[in-house]
């Protein structure tokens, strides 16, 4: 299966349904079948998410033809403490899932604190050497960080074939995500690109009250999510938009407008317009619970929550329910104020949130 047959809606398999402590494989399943059977083929995953590629084996390359789908992994060089480790990675994910070969792999979350760590280790030699042996089709990176680096890479790297971005309404011009930025500079050296977090984690499933009207007021029908996906599957050179679904209701409205996708008109471009101009002015902490943060954290303070509740009060005015969220967190679990300043999270976090200080007014405003 080749790019160009690809369809506008991909599989992110990053918030997979629970049961207990582990993934839903079972209902995984359900809605894996669900995806194939409107005509969508891929699935995206990753070495570094929990259970998910093993969940991936079971729910999609054990019962699916391997030719009617495509795969999607990565190598995350930061938990290799050698080059025999990092390379160890792309062995595992086989195993895992239960395939020979993968289709698109991807070098994980690049930022300007971690990427030399993928030249020093040969990574970008090794996925060539790979994709010559014919166990990767097409390779690529995911990218969390500006301009200027992306160019150097892809000045580096011409061979990649594309790119994974964050691109959303919200952050089109948040000048610590520059996706407007990063998807231009991505097109002026013709890479095909890959969408990840279009719905910011989930905020703009439950976006900001003024903006809701703007959408209640066009279209009274359409789910919120709907507006950002179709926002960037509408954009040139869109290899795929991912979606992390966490459950049938979502997979079933995700396909409801996908499937027969239509980009938007005119006055659809200029809603979103005002919902940018909206969000411009918003004080929301930017955080898209993919939880990076956490894993280190001397304390396991669960920040993505912590924040969750702090923009239940930033974004809608919700100081109360804010406030009550704070509480039913810190009743089982630490508060912001167990913060050591370490700074482990804010090394890894893809948004470049400076987690410190904000978890210092979310204890304040919060507790």
């Amino acid at each position: 299966m080749t790019m160009e047959e690809t369809k506008k809606l991909g599989f992110g398999l990053m918030r997979l349904p629970k049961k207990g402590l582990g993934i839903d494989v079972p209902q995984t399943s359900e809605m894996v079948d669900m995806f194939l059977d409107a005509g969508f083929t891929y699935f995206d995953t990753a070495h570094v998410y929990p259970g998910s590629e093993e969940a991936t084996g079971k729910a999609l390359v054990a019962r699916h033809n391997r030719e009617d789908f495509t795969l999607a992994t990565k190598l995350f060089a930061m938990l290799a403490l050698t080059e025999k480790m990092a390379r160890q990675q792309f062995e595992t994910s086989l195993t895992r899932m239960g395939t020979d070969y993968i289709d698109y792999y991807l070098l994980h979350t690049l930022m300007e604190n971690n990427y030399r760590k993928y030249e020093k280790f040969h990574l970008w030699d090794f996925v060539k050497e790979e994709k010559e042996k014919g166990r990767i089709r097409y390779a690529g990176f995911s990218f969390h960080d500006g301009p200027e680096l992306l160019e150097e890479i892809l000045k580096a790297h011409p061979e990649v074939d594309f790119v994974q971005l964050q691109i959303n309404y919200a952050d089109w011009e948040n000048p610590h995500v520059t996706s407007r930025a990063n998807y231009e500079m991505a097109r002026k050296y013709g890479k095909k690109i890959v969408v990840m977090e279009p719905v910011k984690g989930g905020a703009l499933a439950d976006p900001p009250r003024e903006i809701k009207k703007l959408f209640d007021e066009y279209n009274p029908e359409a789910s919120y999510a709907s507006w950002a996906i179709r926002f960037v599957a509408s954009l040139e050179g869109i290899l795929t938009v991912l979606s992390g679904m966490s459950n049938t209701a979502q997979m079933k409205d995700n396909l409801s407008y996908m499937k027969d996708f239509k980009p938007l008109n005119e006055d659809e471009r200029n809603i979103i317009r005002k919902a940018q101009e909206i969000m411009g002015r918003s004080a929301t902490i930017p955080c898209t619970a993919c939880s990076y943060c956490t894993k280190g954290c001397p304390k396991q303070i669960p920040i993505p929550e912590i924040f969750a509740a702090m923009n239940k009060r930033l974004g809608d005015g919700q100081m109360e329910e804010a406030a009550n969220a704070y509480r039913d967190i810190v009743s089982s679990k630490a508060g912001a104020d167990a913060c050591v300043g370490c700074g482990q999270c804010e090394n890894v976090c893809p948004q470049h949130i400076k987690i410190i200080s904000e978890l210092k007014r979310c204890g304040e405003a919060l507790s």
